[in-house]
């Protein structure tokens, strides 16, 4: 029995889905979005910590890429960019400054010799670059091992992009990831075309006042449509004049009809609900792996805390260093408003988990908070114990863009094209930072408004 019927139905209310939402909104639709969850904002996530609202998920975008600066600005959001901190790299048994690099390819080799974070051996091999071909696509890693050699890759090329895909540099597609850098490789030397790039003021990252967290409300109240939480969309089927999903649990499981769907859902769920509509493209989502993290955020009274960690943003660690972390945010040091919330107490973050490690990240939440201050304890001299803390786990949450991910969403999007009125958007795609996800979504909005 239908017991609604909507123009467009948007599942998932994530920044994905609700930028989607917003944007058919705009265009006239009569939009529903169904989330699974209690909350909407997907990775967008804030909680209380000693008091203090603070993203316990992503906690900036980039400010370099127009579409989430764009998204802020028009729905009128107060956008800030990071102090003068800097960002730092715990290698070699001590917390050392972070060199400019492409993805770790340096701007400045007397920089990076400067910065310790390599061995003698490592830099004298990473001065001597040398010539390799360039297949069509191949992992990050290995593209800059084969020209800068293999210690680079571990020390500065890992920590990178652990801390955007928290993945493995030798499996992460070059051609999805950081295609700039296959470009760099195809027209001849990185190191030289690395030293050439211009130096710039502007900044790299951005943030709402109050946190990323704050961005999904801020879409929601001013979107014109309609969210549903707590609702699971378990079946999707084509119907003669749209779709009809299966929504809530199977013993009162209700039919909502719609003229187009759009799936703002993670790789995963995609796949399920595309199983017998789009099997070719329900098994090719299937094949996406993702990594599941954990941010534990600490709170400190200030006077504990180092008087040097004050003009640090935060470190990344290398995973050939053994420790537990991957990375640490100082809060307190990197977002004014942050620290104005209260200057006695500092809030500041560690990420922990990577690519295969889901079964470190099954320890209770107490181990990771331990572990956390451990690591801590050694890399930025925080003994004391903290006032409070948090851990928000993520399981799944990073797509893994393995070698061959343009032509596999290639192929997605062209098994979609022989479905009008059904499109699909999210971090699975285009890229996993915010300004990505959004420019997916408005993708998707886009192909469901020209199909009708």
């Amino acid at each position: 029995m239908v017991q609604d019927r909507r123009d467009v139905v948007v599942v998932g209310a994530g920044i994905a889905g609700l930028v989607a939402a917003r944007d058919l909104a705009a265009a006239g639709r009569d939009v529903l979005v169904l989330e699974a969850s209690p909350r909407i904002g997907g990775k967008l996530s804030s909680a209380e910590v000693a008091g203090l609202p603070v993203d316990v998920g992503a906690e900036a975008m980039l400010a370099r890429r127009p579409e989430g600066v764009d998204l802020a600005r028009e729905i009128g959001a107060d956008l800030v960019h990071p102090t003068a901190a800097t960002s730092g790299l715990w290698s070699r048994g001590a917390l050392r400054a972070m060199p400019r690099s492409l993805m770790g390819v340096p701007f400045d080799l007397e920089q990076l010799a400067a910065s310790g974070v390599l061995s003698p051996d490592g830099l004298a091999r990473a001065a001597a670059e040398t010539s390799a071909t360039v297949d069509d696509d191949v992992s990050v890693g290995d593209l800059v091992a084969a020209r800068l050699g293999d210690e680079l890759v571990d020390r500065l090329v890992e920590p990178l992009l652990g801390g955007v895909y928290a993945g493995r540099a030798r499996r992460i597609s070059a051609a999805a990831a950081v295609p700039q850098l296959l470009a760099m490789a195809r027209r001849g030397s990185l190191l030289e075309q690395a030293a050439a790039v211009p130096t710039s003021t502007a900044p790299v990252f951005a943030a709402p006042r109050g946190g990323m967290g704050t961005l999904p409300g801020l879409v929601r109240d001013e979107g014109g449509f309609e969210v549903r939480t707590s609702t699971t969309v378990r079946a999707l089927r084509r119907t003669a004049t749209g779709w009809a999903l299966t929504v809530g649990p199977t013993t009162h499981a209700e039919t909502i009809e719609a003229g187009a769907v759009v799936l703002a859902t993670p790789a995963a769920p995609t796949a399920r609900l595309l199983t017998d509509v789009l099997p070719e493209a329900s098994a090719e989502l299937a094949a996406v792996q993702s990594a599941s993290v954990a941010v534990v955020t600490l709170a400190f009274r200030a006077r504990d805390v180092p008087e040097a960690l004050f003009e640090r943003s935060g470190f990344l660690v290398p995973p050939v260093e053994g420790r537990a972390i991957k990375a640490s945010t100082f809060s307190f040091a990197k977002w004014g408003w942050v620290h104005d919330l209260d200057p006695d107490v500092v809030v500041l973050r560690t990420s922990l988990g990577r690519h295969g490690e889901e079964a470190t990240l099954r320890a209770p939440d107490d181990d990771l908070v331990r572990a956390s201050l451990a690591d801590l304890a050694a890399m930025a001299g925080i003994t004391a114990r903290p006032v409070d803390s948090h851990v928000q786990r993520w399981g799944g949450a990073l797509p893994q863009y393995a070698v061959g991910h343009l032509d596999r969403v290639a192929r997605i999007r062209a098994a979609l094209a022989g479905q009008p009125g059904l499109a699909v958007c999210g971090a699975a795609y285009d890229g996993v930072g915010v300004p990505a996800v959004i420019g997916s979504a408005r993708r998707a909005a886009a192909a469901v408004t020209r199909a009708e």
